[in-house]
């Protein structure tokens, strides 16, 4: 299947500072792809410069258009829905004003759209009239991600989305992504601390080190070497 996104020689900039230095990765339409390595790798700088959130130079290709020199505003409305580490909810509102917030921009029928997301999160159903900052860890990500979707994207790009969360609650999330990537035919671009749950979810994995792709390959591959295994996996 064709790439919805591409990158070729990206690099990517904090003031004058190269932190990612000429990358390329793609991310087949439909599909789900991982980013790991160690913190300072420049994972999540990666998906600031396809957000047009840091500079960078380079190509980035989205669904056939380039994405530089466009701001985060345009390449959200070209479908790229972003959910930063942190999650960056509302605290002071509601989780159905939350939701609502993240379809505004979006012509269609938010009371089904926000319908949807409540039949794939049913905790938020349950928590619509609450306010965000009220919300356990992963009921905030929960809610991050479905107002993220409201925006109808066709790539969901997720920073590390089970930071700080219980096993449990994160292996929940990570089956819900799943779910929406097949059901709503959303790619995803994933950067994940949890390298064995998101390895045995991915398509493809691509590894950094200090802003350079050093291996890269198909998810159960790179699950597979021994050298991955014992730096990543843990055994």
């Amino acid at each position: 299947m064709a790439p919805i996104l591409e990158l070729h020689r990206l690099k990517a900039f904090y003031g004058q500072s190269e932190v990612v230095h000429g990358i390329d990765v793609a991310v087949e339409e439909g599909g789900m792809t991982v980013l790991l390595g160690a913190n300072g790798a420049g994972k999540t700088t990666t998906l600031r410069a396809i957000c047009g959130m840091v500079r960078s130079e380079g190509e980035i290709r989205f669904a056939g258009e380039q994405l530089e020199r466009r701001t985060t505003e345009q390449i959200a409305g070209l479908g790229v829905a972003h959910v930063p580490e942190g999650r960056g909810t509302f605290m002071a509102l509601t989780v159905e004003e939350n939701l609502r917030l993240g379809g505004y921009t979006r012509a269609g029928r938010p009371d089904a759209d926000i319908q949807r997301m409540y039949g794939y999160f049913p905790i938020l159903a349950a928590r619509q009239h609450q306010q965000a900052g009220s919300l356990s860890g992963g009921e905030q990500q929960m809610l991050a991600i479905a107002r993220a979707l409201m925006m109808g994207p066709r790539l969901l790009v997720l920073d590390e989305p089970s930071f700080g969360l219980a096993p449990r609650i994160v292996e929940e999330i990570f089956n819900i992504v799943d779910r929406i990537r097949r059901e709503e035919h959303v790619s995803v671009l994933l950067v994940e601390q949890n390298a064995s749950l998101a390895l045995e979810l991915a398509d493809h994995a691509y590894l950094l080190e200090t802003g350079y792709v050093v291996t890269s390959g198909s998810a159960k591959a790179l699950a597979d070497d021994p050298q991955i295994r014992r730096s990543y996996l843990g055994y």
